[in-house]
């Protein structure tokens, strides 16, 4: 039986709202004035609900922000500084490398060039 009332009620209701929606009269064009004069009405009301925060509610907020910043900030210098001094600790071996690699060249013709002065010489005798 409760069933059977709650369907007539849903019914009478959704009547009613059908009714509402097939009396009102439409309009085609808005007046832009109106419209515009509506939104800033509307607008004030919205601003008087804000609630804005306190003194020292800004001051705690400002603060955690500038902390938040600054242990950001010091965190990315530490990774910039760390990588920069890897970059040139990597060029200075690869540089060494290969001067050594050129060193170990000259001296070895050097060495052969010495080796066969002196086989040459002690030849000649």
């Amino acid at each position: 039986m409760a069933n059977k009332e709650s369907s007539e009620a849903a019914k009478k209701i959704a009547k009613a709202e059908k009714d509402k929606t097939a009396n009102k009269p439409k309009k085609n064009k808005k007046n832009i004035f109106k419209v515009i004069a509506r939104f800033f009405k509307d607008l004030k009301g919205e601003v008087k609900k804000i609630t804005w925060p306190g003194a020292k509610d800004v001051l705690k907020g400002t603060a955690i922000t500038i902390a938040c910043i600054a242990v950001i900030g010091i965190a990315v210098f530490l990774v910039d500084f760390g990588l920069t001094n890897g970059i040139d600790a990597l060029r200075t071996v690869a540089e060494n490398r290969t001067t050594t690699t050129t060193e170990a060249s000259t001296t070895t013709t050097t060495t052969t060039t010495a080796a066969t002065s002196t086989t040459t010489t002690a030849a000649a005798e």
